[in-house]
């Protein structure tokens, strides 16, 4: 049975594409008649046999590859490979298992919701393109995929699409992906007659003994255009705050596994990055900005889904770094922690949001005595996603510590500032909403449906036995004495968060002695000032000119061509008698008149020929 659960691991992405299908069944003619819950229902068990087939895939631990082929023409031949290594299983039982907590989590969150066909159908719809990416050994697939993820983000985003402010976040996602997605094609497209394929490990091939040149420089930083807008870097890293419009469920999915995406293609992409240092050097650059600005962006946010959201784009730029410096066992590491703490923090919000109907954290206090089990469960992702042992996340910043050491220990200084950022903006967070005196908004905070708090806590179980998990799929790193800086600097970030935020002036607004610094975290270190100033008036400025062009050349054009067609015709009735010899007169005149022009270059030669 284990052994056919492995063979046919390319089924899985099947069962949540099948039922997102299904889903398109209940149009509101069946919704009337059985109403939005069966829809759900589908999709919920679709989803619990993927993660089922998972499971046992994962035990049984066997390696398995096939292609199937898609296009076949004179010379060229197009096929969809797949293969599973370790890491590609770990990653499949985590995106199922995940989908499915977070459609049981979406039953509860979404109780009085209609549009549940829709929804549920997104979500499978997410599951079966990251399944489908996680199993893909194609460049260009990978590359269809994340298209299919970046449509699946622009529905997800925009399900409330009654809303204004829903339908800007919406677009806004899609367009600055889309930036990165053009960029990435012209990479993948450019990749294959210099190495005549796209499968990933023919590529890894290739790229070990390609010589440096100007055009693999151009595809490799091509190449990393696209994760770098699926993940959210700088400067395409202000899509994902606006994403948050959309229903948390969906957040948890986007925060802890869409997101992932474009860093799981990086990581396969790896062995052509490494063949260019420049490459390599951007990619370090990038994640370095990312997680210092990020971190500190987090700490000045009052929208708690916007603060987590920051810390989205400071553990992805983490992953760029270790990709960028060769680490790709420390990237999968940090990829599998930060899942499942991320979608653990994001369940534990969920359900204070929901109750008290508002993410201000400023208007949030004192839930500690109502609603325990979500702090715990906060606390334990927070936990998770630092350096404190023996959590994953421990773990995590200790195996990329140890594979940056020798190569640039400055980075290793970085990390221990991100660490600490990341430490004050989790403390603050839980702080204010859980600690000190009750607020308004906090008075009445009634328990949410068990549906929301069971895979809430189930997921709190896994997170907690996680070292457990690394150590039996060899994620594991060796204990050293770079530890001791990484823990240090983990306490260092939550004992100054307890102290500003439970201390007796919790309720007074932090004051940097500088406004300027003030101002500038508090707006996003002026990057949408920038972009509007920059990006956002240049796109308008040549729409207003292109405008002027369409309406005075090209508008004008036709106008003047309609008018004189009109006069022509004015001036031509007045010719319209009903008499024949009339008639051939004119045409006569015209014959003449086009003859003239026509003949008008040869009478002038032969003018030219007699004066000769």
């Amino acid at each position: 049975m284990l052994s056919a659960a492995s063979q046919s691991v390319w089924l899985i992405p099947g069962y949540s594409l099948f039922s997102a299908i299904a889903s398109l069944l209940w149009s509101p003619g069946l919704v009337r008649l059985t109403g939005p819950r069966p829809s759900g229902y589908v999709n919920v068990v679709a989803s619990g046999l993927a993660f089922l087939h998972s499971l046992l895939a994962l035990w049984a631990m066997q390696p398995a590859q096939g292609s199937f082929r898609w296009l076949s023409t004179v010379g060229f031949e197009l096929c969809f490979d797949w293969s599973t290594t370790t890491a590609g299983l770990v990653a499949l039982t985590v995106i199922s298992g995940l989908t499915w907590f977070a459609q049981i989590y979406a039953i509860g969150y979404l109780e009085r919701d209609w549009g549940w066909a829709r929804f549920f159908g997104y979500l499978s719809l997410f599951e079966a393109g990251l399944s489908g990416l996680v199993l893909c050994d194609s460049l260009f697939f990978s590359y269809v995929i994340l298209e299919m993820l970046t449509l699946g983000t622009y529905l997800i985003v925009g399900y409330w699409y009654n809303q204004p402010l829903v339908l800007t976040g919406a677009r806004d996602a899609f367009l600055t992906k889309r930036i990165g997605d053009l960029i990435l094609l012209i990479g993948v497209l450019g990749l294959l007659p210099l190495a005549g394929t796209w499968n990933f490990d023919q590529l890894a091939e290739w790229a070990s003994t390609a010589k440096p040149s100007l055009a693999l420089t151009a595809i490799a930083i091509a190449l990393i255009a696209g994760p770098l807008g699926k993940c959210a870097q700088f400067p395409f890293h202000l899509w994902l705050d606006e994403a948050m419009e959309g229903p948390l469920p969906s957040t948890i999915l986007r925060n802890a596994i869409v997101v992932v995406s474009g860093a799981w293609v990086l990581i396969r992409l790896q062995p052509i990055i490494a063949a260019v240092p420049l490459a390599e050097t951007l990619l370090i650059g990038v994640g370095t900005v990312t997680a210092i600005c990020a971190s500190l962006i987090a700490i000045a946010q009052v929208d708690v889904k916007r603060a987590l959201s920051y810390l989205v784009s400071t553990w992805m730029g983490l992953v760029f770094i270790a990709v960028g410096a060769g680490q790709t066992v420390a990237a999968e590491r940090l990829l599998l922690v930060y899942s499942l703490s991320m979608a653990l923090l994001m369940m534990s919000v969920g359900t204070i949001v929901i109750r008290n109907i508002t993410q201000d954290i400023t208007q949030l206090g004192g839930l500690w005595s109502r609603r325990p089990l979500p702090a715990l469960a906060f606390a334990l992702g927070g936990l998770s996603l630092l350096s404190m042992p023996p959590f994953g996340g421990f773990w995590a910043w200790l195996g990329l510590a140890e594979g940056l050491w020798p190569v640039s220990p400055w980075l290793v200084i970085v990390l221990v500032f991100v660490l600490a950022a990341v430490g004050f903006g989790l403390t603050r967070v839980f702080a204010r909403i859980w600690g000190g005196p009750t607020k308004e908004m906090s008075t009445r905070s009634a328990e949410v449906l068990w549906l929301m708090v069971l895979p809430m806590l189930v997921l709190a179980g896994v997170t907690l036995h996680l070292p457990i998990v690394m150590y039996r799929v060899g994620l594991l790193p060796q204990l050293n004495n770079l530890a001791i800086p990484l823990v240090w600097a983990s306490v260092v970030g939550v004992a100054t968060g307890a102290a500003v935020y439970f201390g007796p002036a919790r309720n007074q607004p932090v004051r940097l002695p500088w406004q300027g610094l003030q101002n500038f975290f508090a707006q996003d270190f002026y990057t949408p000032i920038l972009y509007r100033r920059t990006i956002v008036a240049s796109v308008s400025a040549v729409a207003t000119v292109l405008q002027f062009l369409d309406r005075t050349i090209v508008d004008g054009t036709a106008t003047l061509m309609g008018l004189i067609a009109l006069g022509s015709g004015q001036s031509l009735r007045y010719n319209v008698s009903g008499r024949a010899q009339g008639y051939a007169l004119t045409m006569l005149l015209a014959i003449a008149v086009g003859s003239v022009f026509f003949l008008m270059p040869f009478l002038r030669q032969s003018s030219v020929l007699g004066l000769l």
